[in-house]
């Protein structure tokens, strides 16, 4: 059974994990929302100036009113800046899982954040909310949120082949699964 509670704030050994604010605007746009680069690896728009990143976060904050609404913004312990997003963009209460998207800012990369937030995640999925399954995919050109993925305990699902076209190029989605009696092994 699902039981839904909304975005609740999550601590990890280095992350603080919490609901956005409107002041965050100014490190998101410093560290990945402006950043093409970051935001096409998970076929997201760029946010330029600070009314586009208000509108963002407009957007964010509203669904805190739901109860099954949950998206996270990413802070180291020890900073003050918004580092990235990890969210449940997709839930479906009837069959018992969600989806799961995420985004570390360049500079933070490569330090084992991506992987520390979604296994936090993971777990919020499967102990607070009472999920079956977690989904998650990735494009395939994007080569590090794939180790991600591994490290992180998912089992790879299917490839839908040629599902984005970015840059004159189409570029497959892969999806990947970790069910709630593999997560408690």
């Amino acid at each position: 059974m699902m039981t839904h509670a909304g975005t609740m704030t999550v601590e990890t050994a280095r992350l603080l994990l919490r609901k956005f604010a409107y002041s965050d605007d100014e490190s998101m746009l410093k560290n990945w929302v402006a950043d093409e680069k970051v935001q096409s690896m998970y076929a997201e728009p760029t946010y330029t100036t600070k009314e586009s990143v208000r509108g963002l976060l407009d957007k964010y904050i509203s669904g805190y009113e739901n109860p099954n609404y949950y998206r996270w913004a990413i802070f180291e312990k020890d900073g003050a800046e918004c580092i990235g997003q990890i969210a449940y963009f997709l839930i479906d209460d009837k069959n018992h899982f969600g989806e799961i998207e995420y985004c570390i800012g360049e500079v933070f990369q490569r330090k084992g954040y991506a992987t520390e937030a979604t296994k936090a995640a993971i777990a919020y999925g499967f102990d607070q909310v009472g999920l079956h399954k977690v989904q998650i995919s990735h494009m395939s050109n994007n080569i590090p949120s794939r180790k991600v993925i591994e490290k992180c305990g998912f089992c790879y699902e299917g490839t839908q082949r040629d599902y984005f076209y970015m840059d004159g190029q189409y570029v497959d989605r892969l999806f990947y699964s970790i069910l709630e009696e593999e997560y408690r092994r």
